[in-house]
């Protein structure tokens, strides 16, 4: 992490929390911040060039740690689109044991299984006939989505360039009153402060 003397006790906190799940706000409350005013606070402390710094680098030494890099993301999440439901199943259409599965199925692709016993008769003529699996599977759709939103695949990127210098300048226009109404409110709650 970044030098301690870089960053006071508080925002030292405000990192490590904020590594926990990525988020500002509930960072901010977790390292001490005011709940009221948690949001600005987070805003604040991310513009931080020492606080940005030493949240990076905690997310480097993870990756290091974790070997998860957005290279392996990218292969797991193609390794999970491209399962084969047919995989899971026996040559007579049976869904196969789970222990049977391969691999990239037990991990998450299946969110769940229901077994439902088919019974026939009565009392004590009453005896099990059958059964009913139901898989719930994890959705796909969105793993395709996450692969399309890699910087480098940029899949669902708007496109802006200057054949389009009307949608260019309200694009700029949004973003510029967007800032103004983020500088108005951290500048609300550092009155506050």
């Amino acid at each position: 992490m970044k030098d301690k003397k870089d960053l006071n006790r508080k925002q030292e906190t405000f990192v490590k929390e904020y590594l926990v799940d990525m988020n500002g706000t509930k960072a901010a409350v977790r390292a001490g911040y005011s709940p009221s005013t948690a949001r600005s606070i987070a805003a604040e402390l991310l513009s931080k060039r020492a606080v940005a710094d030493a949240i990076a680098e905690g997310m480097a030494e993870r990756a290091e740690r974790t070997k998860a890099s957005s290279d392996w993301l990218l292969e797991r999440l193609k390794e999970e689109v491209e399962a084969d439901l047919a995989d899971i199943y026996d040559s007579n259409n049976n869904l196969k044991p789970i222990d049977e599965w391969p691999l990239i199925w037990r991990q998450g692709l299946v969110a769940g299984v229901e077994v439902d016993a088919i019974y026939e008769g009565q009392g004590d003529d009453r005896r099990q006939i059958g059964e009913t699996k139901k898989l719930r599977l994890s959705d796909r759709l969105r793993r395709l989505e996450l692969i399309g939103k890699h910087s480098d695949v940029q899949a669902f990127r708007d496109r802006v360039g200057i054949d389009d210098p009307e949608d260019l300048s309200d694009r700029l226009g949004r973003a510029k009153a967007r800032i103004a109404a983020q500088i108005i409110i951290i500048a609300k709650d550092a009155e506050d402060l």
